[in-house]
């Protein structure tokens, strides 16, 4: 069973920056694809980012430019640093994987097979 830990949530004020990190302990995530997803009070689940196991990525409109997943080099973790935070970004934020280490792309639909806890991020002023 594949456990993945959120971290690196918090209060910001728009236009900030955050770093969130998830992280593996004990495994490496090279194999795996990673997606990013966020839930807002009230809301449905929605796909942010992902990182495919080739490095490969993609974006939702709404975070698009400002948003950056990558790969760490510690290789069992992934970090999703969100840039030019505004108010509609605040929700919690999980990260999941599933296990693909043939494929070239990766997916912001939520079939992915482990999920973290997530991690609040809120931003106001």
């Amino acid at each position: 069973q594949l456990q993945l830990v959120e971290s690196g949530g918090g209060l910001v004020q728009p236009g900030g920056s955050l770093r969130l990190s998830c992280a593996a302990p004990g495994v490496i995530l090279d194999n795996y694809a990673i997606g990013w997803f966020r839930q807002a009070p009230g809301k449905e689940r929605e796909g942010v980012s992902c990182i495919s196991v080739t490095r490969g990525t993609d974006y939702a409109e709404a975070v698009k430019g400002r948003f950056r997943t990558q790969r760490g080099s510690a290789k069992n973790t992934v970090y999703l640093q969100m840039n030019s935070l505004k108010p509609e970004d605040t929700a919690v934020y999980y990260c999941a994987a599933n296990w693909n280490p043939r494929s070239p792309i990766c997916t912001m639909l939520p079939t992915y097979a482990y999920w973290g806890k997530g991690t609040q991020v809120t931003v106001s002023s």
